[in-house]
């Protein structure tokens, strides 16, 4: 059989067992039907009866709100949900995470105000400001005044980073809220000692400057990042919440898709997502499966062929046995390995927990060792004294809004560069990038057909070809037809008149034009009719996947029209940056193998992957990121979600899925991929004033912790907290400014 007589063509599939683990995909049933070439799935297009599915529309990106700081909360990942269990009608995704985060922004800002509002009458009442500004307040019980202030201020300003200290306490992991916590319990604990049981200086001041600059710090930083991943909760709303169920006489009933069990059979009507995965048994139709399997054309559908949960019927009418439900299904399985990869991703420290980590242990080491060494050369009070100041000084307030500050300045550079941050911690990590993995589909490509060939029959004008086909095709909504009508239409044709339009069952359409009987047909069509045709030029444009339809005349061939998925005018020139930095692309797709190697050789690609299932894509992450190399992942559709989420930076299209968008570090507004290079630009530079920041914030240290410990005492020189707070005070002023002079090259 010739392998383009499609009216010929026969599809087979075998049974596939239930899957019983939530991490395993079928391959079987994913590609069923991906061999058959993209004409075949234009010419068997009931071109007459089409209607055109809904896309699934992602929200305004730019919309979503910022992310929860992880010190404050940490969101659990959710489980994988079984979808045949859950309580669709009362379900509202769009709210939780979101609403939840508003809350905390708006919860840190009124903490940081009230903590404000006490702290200037413990600032004023601070021997050291009175004595610096050289003015006397007094009066009976201010002392206890105080202690009051400062106890609201503790308990109610301090609460997020002591829950936060006993969360890294118990995770073995030491950072920021650690680090604050030490400073304050032992500030405020040495202070009301010193108040009411020893004598000493009291470090009130200290405790209420510490915890209003820490609050401030993250009041920044929470608002300047986005919201927490809904992904997982788009991924649900992915499927329909209702089905047509089928009895044994063949009536359909609307039926809760929680209602249905492996055996039962349903109805798909134009239009309509498919609820569950299962089998066909009657019907044929094209089904577009590019959001999940990343396959550009719509695959033709016949009875025994899979239909995936979350695809959408195109024009004909499928009746399909249901076979997984629940947590067996492709979509569950999607969800399943995203929460895999984000539950191991959300474990990785930035760069201020990392310094917040060392300084924790410095700190606790080096006060140990001040108070064991004044304990036996002094007294306990001199002890105690040298040991909190050690311990105060280790948590700089610069500190707390060294990072933050730069944070917030190199997301309003991102904004303005069309970027949405969403995760800080792999954001800053895209600085060490060693590859670059992108999908194909929407993402290298525009995600449309256009034609990239017209060849025209011998004394044929190749406008004449062209205005022949845009007629007809501008009856048709088919996506292939889609791409001739924006062809004419960008040449600005003038389409002639078309009369008794007609689909050819397993061979094209044909059309009237003027009264001339004109059809465009497959391969196949061409050969059942023994109509001659330029085969070398015809072997040559499929060889490199593309579409190829004929355009005839009264049977008379006028010649061929090629048409594939476009290559964006970027993508090369972010593939041949990439390669001046020695950045390694790849491609990863869905997509059958003719058409991914045609895009790749294009664009020149390190490596090709294609006609990869969404599990498999994971892997290749995996394996790719053998040998430490640090790997980022560009794609856009609901198949790109695990990949996204297994990378070390997950970037996403802004036109692309809210699934996708979603699960992403990193996403493009202008669905740019040049973009990309912007993303290591700004990482590389906002490290780079990160690092800067960090030695203003924490250099001085150095000199402060020995000082504060009295390893000069002897000689007389030894550091006060007065003397702490203004170096501290001078450190913040500078880490504010440098913060402001961040830019991208």
């Amino acid at each position: 059989m010739d392998e383009h007589d499609h009216t010929q063509h026969k599809h087979t599939v075998d049974a596939t067992p239930n899957v019983t683990e939530a991490s395993h995909l079928h391959s079987d049933e994913i590609h069923t039907g991906h061999e058959q070439h993209a004409h075949h799935a234009h010419m068997t297009h009931d071109h007459a009866s089409h209607q055109e599915p809904v896309p699934h529309a992602p929200e305004n990106v730019a919309a979503k709100p910022p992310a929860a700081h992880p010190h404050e909360h940490e969101h659990g990942t959710a489980p994988a949900q079984d979808h045949g269990k859950m309580d669709h009608e009362n379900m509202e995704p769009a709210s939780g995470h979101a609403g939840h985060h508003e809350h905390m922004v708006a919860d840190f800002r009124k903490r940081f105000w009230v903590t404000l509002g006490l702290t200037i009458p413990v600032t004023l009442l601070s021997p050291m400001i009175m004595m610096l500004f050289g003015f006397h307040l007094d009066f009976p019980g201010a002392n206890i005044v105080v202690f009051v202030l400062s106890t609201i201020i503790f308990f109610y300003g301090g609460k997020p980073f002591l829950k936060g200290a006993m969360d890294e306490w118990k995770q073995r992991s030491p950072g920021m809220m650690l680090l604050i916590s030490l400073a304050i319990v032992s500030a405020y604990i040495y202070s009301t000692f010193t108040a009411f049981f020893i004598t000493g200086s009291d470090f009130y001041f200290e405790l209420a400057t510490l915890i209003l600059i820490m609050l401030l710090g993250h009041w920044i930083e929470m608002k300047s990042q986005m919201g927490a991943s809904k992904a997982l909760e788009e991924l649900i709303k992915l499927m329909p919440k209702v089905a047509h169920k089928l009895d044994s006489a063949g009536n359909s009933s609307e039926v809760s898709v929680e209602e249905l069990v492996p055996g039962d059979r349903i109805l798909i009507k134009p239009g309509e997502k498919i609820p569950l995965d299962g089998k066909i048994f009657e019907g044929s139709s094209t089904v577009d499966e590019s959001m999940l399997t990343g396959e550009s054309v719509p695959v033709e559908k016949q009875p025994g062929m899979a239909a995936i949960g979350g695809s959408i019927n195109g024009n004909g009418v499928l009746k399909v046995t249901v076979e997984k439900v629940g947590n067996e299904t492709y979509l569950a399985q999607v969800i399943q390995m995203v929460t895999n990869a984000q539950q191991q991703k959300s474990k990785a420290q930035g760069l201020a927990d990392k310094a917040a980590k060392w300084l924790f242990y410095i700190a606790v080491t080096a006060g140990i060792l001040t108070f064991g060494y004044w304990l036996l050369a002094a007294d306990l009070p001199f002890a105690l004294e040298r040991m909190v100041t050690v311990l105060v000084i280790a948590c700089p307030h610069a500190l707390g809004l060294a990072v933050p500050l730069v944070n917030a300045v190199s997301t309003s550079i991102a904004a303005r560069n069309g970027l949405l941050i969403r995760n800080r911690t792999q954001f800053e990590e895209a600085r060490k990038i060693d590859r670059i993995v992108f999908d194909k589909t929407g993402t290298l490509t525009e995600g449309n057909f256009g034609v990239t060939d017209i060849v025209p029959a011998e004394g044929i004008a190749e406008k004449d070809l062209l205005t022949l086909a845009y007629s007809v095709e501008l009856q048709s909504e088919h996506p292939i037809a889609k791409g001739i009508v924006r062809k004419g239409e960008a040449d600005q044709l003038t389409p002639l008149e078309v009369k008794d339009y007609q689909n050819l069952t397993g061979q094209g359409l044909q059309a009237l034009v003027n009264g001339v009987l004109v059809a465009i047909v497959s391969p196949g069509t061409m050969d059942e009719r023994a109509l001659a045709y330029y085969r070398s030029k015809y072997a040559e444009l499929a060889q490199q996947g593309k579409t190829v339809v004929f355009v005839l005349k009264e049977d008379r061939l006028q010649g061929m029209i090629a048409i594939a998925d476009m290559i964006r005018d970027s993508s090369y020139a972010v593939i041949a940056a990439l390669k001046e930095q020695e950045i390694e692309s790849f491609m990863l797709t869905g997509d059958n193998s003719r058409v991914a190697d045609y895009v790749g050789k294009k664009l020149g690609m390190a490596q090709v992957f294609a006609e990869v299932l969404p599990a498999e894509k994971s892997k290749h992450i995996v394996a790719l990121k053998e040998g430490s190399k640090k790997v980022a992942m560009v794609g856009d559709g609901v198949n790109d979600a695990p990949a996204l989420a297994q990378a070390d930076l997950g970037i996403a299209i802004g036109a692309g899925t809210d699934v996708a968008i979603e699960t992403a570090d990193v996403i493009l507004v202008d669905s740019d991929p040049q973009d990309v290079l912007t993303i290591i630009r700004l990482s590389k530079a906002t490290y780079r004033k990160m690092v800067e920041n960090l030695i203003w914030a924490v250099g001085y240290n150095v000199i402060a912790i020995p000082l504060a410990a009295g390893v000069l005492n002897n000689q007389g020189i030894v550091i006060t907290p007065a003397i702490g707070a203004a170096v501290m005070s001078i450190s913040t002023i500078i880490c504010a400014v440098n913060a402001r002079l961040l830019k991208i090259d």
